[in-house]
């Protein structure tokens, strides 16, 4: 049976990011995608140049319906927008005992502008991140939740504050290798992967998506962990460049 994973995110007109991304490596993977699109934004592979975000009551009774009709075997968390969204999804998360959530906290895009409200790094420390088995923020969104510099105090800081594991991505360093790195209750484990000659759009959705999929496939956190950079990897490597910016995964 394809796993139906509930996704909470953004949409992205381009194609690359947010609900776009999410679907393709969902189903890419296997899996069937259901969503709740937390907002509208207005960017391209180059830049965000704004969002407006969807009403709390309408996501509201969105969620109620699907609840009505499909269960489901994770859920991947993107863009919130605001604390009242937040709020919601914390909400109806305490609908779904027992669900694998993975938590992308996006707070600006992979090209440059925000998506966030200046108080949502807080609320999602303090109010979802404790109810998702794992985080997956690339360095400087660990940096902006954790006021923090270098990995290993932002990995430990967040697991100190949510209780939960991290995955911190190493996308932003300049380095010859990309380092991913695993906190948790357990200690830390990390990959190391080939730096891919281009800037991607859409990377870190892929990632999170993918782990929520292998994760509604039964797949263990630690297996699903590694086998979604690996499938990551794959479809970056297969990237093509539809406009004048940057690189778009092929999730296929």
């Amino acid at each position: 049976m394809k796993p139906n994973i509930l996704v909470i995110a953004g949409h992205d007109p381009s194609g690359g990011a947010g609900i776009h991304a999410d679907i393709e490596a969902i189903r890419a993977l296997g899996g069937f995608a259901s969503t709740l699109i937390t907002g509208l934004t207005v960017q391209n592979s180059q830049n965000v140049r704004g969002f407006r975000l969807t009403d709390v009551d309408l996501l509201r009774q969105q969620a109620a319906t699907l609840l009505e009709d499909y269960s489901f075997q994770a859920v991947k968390i993107g863009m919130t927008g605001s604390v009242a969204i937040i709020d919601f999804i914390a909400e109806l998360l305490q609908q779904l005992p027992g669900v694998p959530v993975i938590l992308d906290p996006v707070l600006a895009a992979e090209a440059g502008g925000s998506l966030a409200s200046e108080s949502l790094a807080e609320a999602m420390l303090e109010k979802l991140a404790p109810l998702c088995d794992v985080m997956t923020p690339n360095l400087p969104e660990a940096q902006a939740l954790t006021g923090r510099q270098s990995v290993a105090d932002c990995g430990g800081e967040l697991v100190k504050r949510t209780g939960r594991a991290t995955l911190i991505t190493g996308t932003h360093d300049d380095t010859d290798q990309v380092t991913n790195h695993l906190f948790s209750a357990d200690g830390e484990q990390q990959w190391n992967w080939e730096r891919l000659p281009h800037s991607y759009h859409g990377s870190g959705c892929t990632l999170a998506s993918s782990i929520a999929c292998l994760r509604g496939h039964g797949e263990s956190l630690a297996n699903a962990v590694a086998d979604g950079q690996a499938h990551v990897d794959r479809f970056l490597r297969n990237a093509f460049r539809p406009g004048h910016g940057q690189h778009v995964p092929d999730r296929r």
